[in-house]
């Protein structure tokens, strides 16, 4: 048993060691953006041809929202084309989109469904049709989402600056809704100001996190279309971007706002897919994590996403079991319990932290009243703490994509009207 612990001390520090090594990029990530800031670009960047692709299943409360916000933007309307792919739908979706102004495919297939797929219907549709030519870039968004009115002349700025693939702030139109709300709102908001912005101060590699992203019509012919079908396809996007050196950057002026969950049951399906879309992820480019990671040029962006993988956490979680495995047999259950709740407070106060930083830097731009920004801090813990056990349980569900219901149908007047500070 000596010999046993003596080699689980080893361990555990080794491991400790990994750990501080592959994750410390991200509390540096929290003060970078307070200490550095990434100059805009000067002078009139050439306007692009944009085609906005939505895949909508069912979503004719929120999609005539959208639709007109990109009607409203202060970009040149001939220089936007809004393609929407109806996908399984049995409502008025197709019937709306066409009434405000978008070109629309209907879609049928009940075989390869999800989001990806949906996108790869629209775009070889287009390219069958000869239209991707009339484009230069292709920007993806959900169908709940709304934009404020700069936000293809800000995204513009940045495509000009040589990118393969770029991405916006991501809002949330119902922050203030709940605990549940809140939490993704607090936590796309530190994805953008933090992590995104960050990684676009230093030059390195951003990631796309689901809609509001977009990428050249270069880059999608070197891709050979659209090729990404697994249960979390921005993921995957962000992953192989890395791998193969295309170059992400981030627009912190490209604001966009969307719906999140607001009750359990939904939130839990959803972050269910999610977790084993990670995990398809890591298995299916897990070579190419490794041959990114060989060539100086993708190193940094290939190990950063290797940390956000299966991976990347199983290496995380192995540390601390076997942490708790040798306190258990060192000083007892009692020691155990005592680590375990010290760990468990730890986390809250360091992810409330997070939280206080990112509301406060964030202040002006959440659509929520005082009290619930400040109630918000306090929930997020909670909300990030219950991943634990999704993640988990998310190995023991059947792998399939299911939809999420949006019904916050607000316009950007309405919701940037009655925005509190």
């Amino acid at each position: 048993m000596d010999a046993f612990i003596h080699f689980l001390e080893i361990a555990v520090s080794v491991l400790a060691v990994v750990v501080t090594v592959m994750f410390l990029y991200q509390p540096l990530y929290l003060v970078i953006p307070l200490l550095f800031h990434r100059k805009k670009p000067q002078g009139e960047a050439p306007k692009r041809r944009f085609a906005i692709l939505i895949a909508a299943r069912n979503e004719e409360a929120v999609l005539p929202h959208l639709l007109d916000s990109i009607k409203a933007q202060d970009y040149p309307e001939a220089l936007i084309t809004t393609y929407v792919v109806a996908d399984n739908c049995t409502d008025k979706t197709a019937k709306l989109a066409r009434e405000h102004g978008a070109v629309v495919f209907e879609r049928f297939n009940k075989v390869q469904v999800g989001k990806g797929y949906a996108l790869d219907y629209l775009l070889t549709q287009l390219k069958e049709q000869g239209l991707l030519e009339n484009h230069d870039a292709f920007m993806i968004f959900d169908a709940d989402n709304l934009l404020l009115p700069n936000y293809f002349t800000e995204m513009n700025k940045t495509c000009a600056q040589g990118y393969d693939a770029f991405c916006g702030y991501r809002n949330t139109k119902n922050f203030g809704t709940n605990w549940i709300s809140a939490g993704y709102g607090i936590w796309y908001l530190h994805d953008s100001t933090h992590l995104n912005q960050s990684r676009s101060i230093i030059g390195a590699n951003c990631a796309v996190n689901g809609t509001g992203f977009g990428f050249t019509r270069e880059l999608l012919e070197r891709m050979g279309g659209w090729k990404f079908f697994t249960l979390t396809e921005d993921i995957e996007f962000s992953a192989v971007s890395a791998a193969r050196g295309y170059r992400i950057g981030y627009c912190h002026d490209a604001i966009l706002f969307d719906e999140q969950p607001t009750r359990w049951k939904q939130s839990y399906r959803q972050r269910i897919r999610w977790s084993q879309g990670g995990i398809q992820v890591s298995f299916k480019h897990f070579k190419e994590f490794f041959k990114g990671m060989s060539h100086l040029r993708t190193l940094y962006s290939s190990f950063e996403m290797f940390t956000l993988s299966f991976w990347g956490m199983a290496v995380g979680v192995t540390a601390g079991v076997l942490g708790l495995l040798l306190v258990f047999l060192e000083m007892g259950f009692v020691a155990l319990l005592n680590t375990i709740g010290i760990a468990l407070l730890t986390t809250y106060l360091t992810t409330a932290g997070m939280a206080a930083l990112t509301v406060a830097t964030e202040w002006k731009r959440i659509a929520a009243p005082t009290r619930w920004k400040l109630l918000s801090i306090l929930c997020f813990p909670i909300f990030m703490i219950t991943w634990a056990p999704i993640a988990v349980l998310a190995g023991f569900y059947k792998f399939q994509w299911t939809p999420i219901d949006h019904t916050a149908a607000v316009s950007v007047t309405e919701l940037t009207g009655t925005k509190k500070s």
